[in-house]
């Protein structure tokens, strides 16, 4: 299964990848996710909790960044086991352009799912991806703006 998106976001391309690469802020962009951590420069590993259509699990698993063009963008290559609901595996190509003052995140994802999530259908899945995106984008475009906490002096 393919999915597209493109999102504007409220910030310059070197900020966009900047955030890209913060664990805190990915992790609070992404819904149902309980944890995010940095392994090294291109790998993180994490859990999140997915309901899709009646099937909820968590689904555990790691991200990797591959050919990386610091600040126009990357390949993120990712895989995560759900237990007995099955896994998902893919990849993203994500481009960061400049508009303006702005940066127009693009992203191609293709991903393969097995197990009880196959069962359920393309459009359920392709729908509940869509969604995943949207949600995660627009926290991401939100937070984005939102001041770095400063530690106390």
């Amino acid at each position: 299964m393919e999915i597209r998106g493109s999102y504007l976001i409220p910030c310059s391309q070197a900020r966009a990848w900047e955030a890209l690469n913060d664990p805190e802020l990915l992790r609070a962009s992404l819904k149902g996710c309980e944890r995010l951590e940095k392994l090294s420069e291109t790998e993180y590993s994490g859990t999140v909790a997915a309901k899709i259509g009646p099937v909820t699990a968590r689904f555990s698993g790691k991200l990797t960044q591959e050919d990386i063009d610091a600040p126009a963008g990357c390949k993120m290559r990712f895989e995560g086991q759900g237990g007995v609901a099955g896994f998902a595996k893919g990849h993203a190509d994500v481009t960061l352009v400049p508009e303006g003052d702005e940066t127009r995140l693009t992203y191609v994802a293709a991903t393969q799912i097995g197990g009880k999530l196959a069962q359920m259908g393309a459009r359920l899945i392709e729908g509940t991806a869509r969604t995943m995106a949207d949600d995660f984008f627009g926290r991401f475009a939100t937070l984005i703006l939102e001041p770095q906490s400063q530690d106390p002096l």
